[in-house]
Parts: C-alpha cells; structure tokens; sequence
C-alpha cells in the first residue's frame, strides 16, 4: 500500500498545474493533503475530474484558508474529523482515517507566523494534537502525515544557523513538539529508511529557492513504533511540481 501526503498550497490552484497527472504518475492508494484553501464543496467540485478515490475533506470555518483532505481508494472504516478541542478545530487542520490495520491521521500542523506571534499557540497545538494522538493509538497503531511546520534536526534545513530561534519552523520551542512525538515512541520514516539522506519538501517561492535547492524538510510521515517495520520505503518526491511543497512517500508492506 502506497501512502503520499502533500501540502498542495490551494486545490483549486494545483488542479491548474497538472494536479491529476502527478497524482496518476505516484500511483498511490492514498493521498493526504494539506491547505487545500478551499471549503468542502469547492474541494469536491475541484476534484469532480477524479475516478476512483473516496474525497474527505476538512475546511476552515474562514473560507480560502487552511484546510486538509483525504482521497483514498479503499474506503475506510470509518473517518473523523478534528481533535474535539473547540480551539483547535476551527481550521479544518486534522482528518483520521481508520482501516483494517491502522489509523491514518492527516494535519497541517499550525504556524508560528511571521514574528512568531502564534509560537504560544502552536506549543498548546502540539502539546494537545500528541495526546490526540496517542488515544487513537490506543485503538491501532497511527500513521501521522502532513506538514508539520518544523524541521527537526540541521540536515533539516539548508541554513540552520541563521534560521534557528529567528524563524518560525526551526524554534527550540517547535523542535521540541516533534522531539516530543518520536520521544512517545512515533518513528519519522524518512529517516528510518534514508538516514542522513538530504531532501527538502518545501522551499520559498522567493530567489528561486526550490531551483538552488535552498529548501527545508517540514513534511513527514511518522508512525506507531509498532507498526514501523511495516514500512518498506520512504521517499520525497522532489521532481513532482505544482505547489511550494512537494509529496512525501511511504510504502506499507501488509
């Protein structure tokens, strides 16, 4: 089973820019994807082209903002949307989707802003969303995708020196939410199958970043500790074009 998640910056904008061929090209069983900016009817009419998938979308109480989605050709047992925490689940950040063998969960982890005037707020937002978490894990072993508005460790990003404790994404503060997942026992697969590998999912659209490659690795797919040596391969697919993110990959051996 092939699992993709990808933060597209607008659905409706990458549906303009070969959204449906990249998706035939990753022949995944699902994808997960994040900002889609768009409310749930705009999602579903965006996608009508699609055959397939099941669509589950989340979108933001503020229209064009935020907003994540699930498409899938298996349907799942059953899927949920939000943390149940009214603070967190007016941006439609979080979809959990159950199958047979596990929870798959996509977010779009809250950012620390310009400034970091929300850096207070992304900590409660970690903090809650990994006891959220580890109740679904109660339940079967978790799959947590997404962008996650962090990078972890220096070969993380191309300038870390610069950007640590300046730049939202690479505060002490947010190293630590994501310290704190692996700490409760939530593997990053890209670097349990590519170790010291240097890929970046996301790069500025500004000074041609993504062409001189001066990017940062904020998505992921991390899972239940248990359920990691299901995972055959991890990758990120920097060739796929259309957003200021690319896709990030895991295969499932069931």
């Amino acid at each position: 089973m092939r699992l993709v998640s990808w933060n597209v910056n607008g659905i409706r904008a990458v549906m303009k820019k070969e959204f449906l061929a990249s998706l035939e090209s990753m022949q995944t069983d699902v994808l997960c994807l994040q900002e889609t900016k768009a409310q749930d009817d705009q999602v579903l009419e965006a996608l009508a082209a699609l055959e397939g998938y099941h669509i589950y979308s989340n979108s933001a109480v503020k229209k064009g903002y935020s907003g994540t989605a699930i498409l899938t050709k298996e349907k799942p047992l059953s899927v949920e949307y939000d943390m149940g925490i009214e603070e967190h689940d007016q941006e439609g950040r979080v979809i959990a989707a159950e199958y047979e063998q596990f929870i798959l969960v996509t977010v779009y982890t809250p950012n620390s802003g310009s400034e970091l005037k929300r850096l207070e707020y992304r900590q409660q937002w970690d903090a809650d969303f990994l006891v959220y978490l580890k109740g679904l894990e109660a339940r079967k072993s978790v799959f947590v995708c997404g962008d996650l508005n962090v990078a972890h460790k220096d070969i993380d990003l191309a300038r870390p020196k610069p950007n640590y404790n300046k730049s939202a994404g690479y505060t002490q503060a947010e190293i630590d939410g994501i310290d704190n997942l692996t700490a409760a026992g939530f593997v990053d697969t890209f670097r349990l199958k590519k170790q010291d590998e240097v890929k970046y999912s996301w790069w500025s659209y500004r000074a041609g970043a993504r062409g001189r490659n001066i990017g940062w690795r904020i998505d992921y797919f991390l899972v239940s500790e248990a359920f990691a040596d299901k995972v055959s391969d991890a990758d990120i697919l920097n060739d796929v074009m259309g957003s200021d993110h690319c896709p990030v990959q895991v295969d499932v051996a069931l």
